[in-house]
């Protein structure tokens, strides 16, 4: 990186200053940190051991839940940890790193919700070619895709944000280091590289967020055309998770990966089938236990 000869360290103000506040709000988060971390452990657990969800539907899903557990990671912990400091400096390296690692897992996510969107489509919209069109094959294909594009679109976020002179302020309004806040303490122009970064976000953002679209206006106007009410309203029941989930993740840092599990699966058959056979093969297999503990 260059321009970095007169900044080693930022100071992040984060969400509040009060020493009042501070303790609500960090067992508040606390708690938002482990639920996410559970539930999309869980979802990514029970997806992985449970064949009836070895699916192109929840293969999708158990990646999302991955990439909610990184990022959430990438941006919690150390937030936590600022609500009961004084001491809220962060290096130059960190704060780099921080913001490399949460744009590549939030521009993973977006493309996670755009093949999401896609698979509905074709699993509505062509039934009877779904299994040919959405194949295993096709599957690491886009997973691997989204992960290379989103490592180097993250890449050039990071060296259009950090690229700069820092030689001023070195307090970030912020909990995280974000690329706003960041861009400010550039001393540099900074309009090339604002350029460069809105355009990688139109691609990313703008572009997936078409494709979720135009999804959708293909599957409602094939479900507008099915005759039956009970068809109707099993595959709207099938897309709404996926669209509730996009309505969240404008909340993208803290709440947002807490909520996917519980608006993608928690409430689908499919998902409280298979956790009720996990629940009752490790029943079977504590009471086995428990029996020949029991003789010996």
């Amino acid at each position: 990186m260059r321009g970095n000869d007169t900044q080693t360290k930022f100071i992040l103000l984060g969400i509040t200053d009060s020493p009042c506040a501070q303790a609500p709000l960090f067992v508040l988060f606390l708690v938002i940190y482990i639920v996410t971390q559970v539930g999309n452990f869980g979802i990514f657990t029970l997806v992985r051991v449970s064949p009836s969800l070895h699916t192109p539907m929840y293969f999708f899903l158990a990646h999302f839940a991955f990439t909610d557990i990184c990022y959430s990671t990438v941006i919690s912990p150390r937030m936590l940890a600022d609500l009961l400091s004084e001491d809220k400096t962060i290096s130059f390296t960190g704060c780099m790193m921080q913001f490399l690692t949460f744009a590549f897992f939030a521009t993973i996510e977006c493309h996670l919700l755009a093949m999401m969107a896609y698979d509905r489509h074709v699993a509505i919209c062509q039934p009877l070619l779904y299994v040919t069109i959405i194949s295993n094959r096709v599957c690491w294909q886009l997973i691997a895709s989204s992960y290379l594009f989103a490592f180097l679109s993250a890449i050039v976020y990071t060296w259009c944000t950090f690229g700069g002179s820092f030689c001023g302020p070195n307090r970030i309004d912020h909990f995280f280091c974000d690329v706003v806040p960041v861009l400010k303490l550039v001393c540099s122009d900074t309009h090339s590289s604002e350029m460069v970064i809105f355009a990688f976000v139109t691609i990313n953002v703008v572009g997936t967020s078409m494709i979720i679209l135009l999804s959708y206006i293909s599957i409602l106007c094939t479900v507008l055309r099915v005759c039956s009410a009970q068809s109707r309203a099993r595959a709207f029941h099938t897309c709404a998770s996926h669209l509730m989930a996009k309505v969240a993740s404008i909340i993208y840092t803290v709440i947002n990966p807490m909520l996917n599990p519980f608006i993608y699966s928690l409430r689908n058959k499919e998902v409280k089938g298979a956790l009720a056979k996990c629940r009752r093969r490790l029943f079977y297999h504590w009471q086995n236990k428990r029996v020949r503990s029991s003789r010996t």
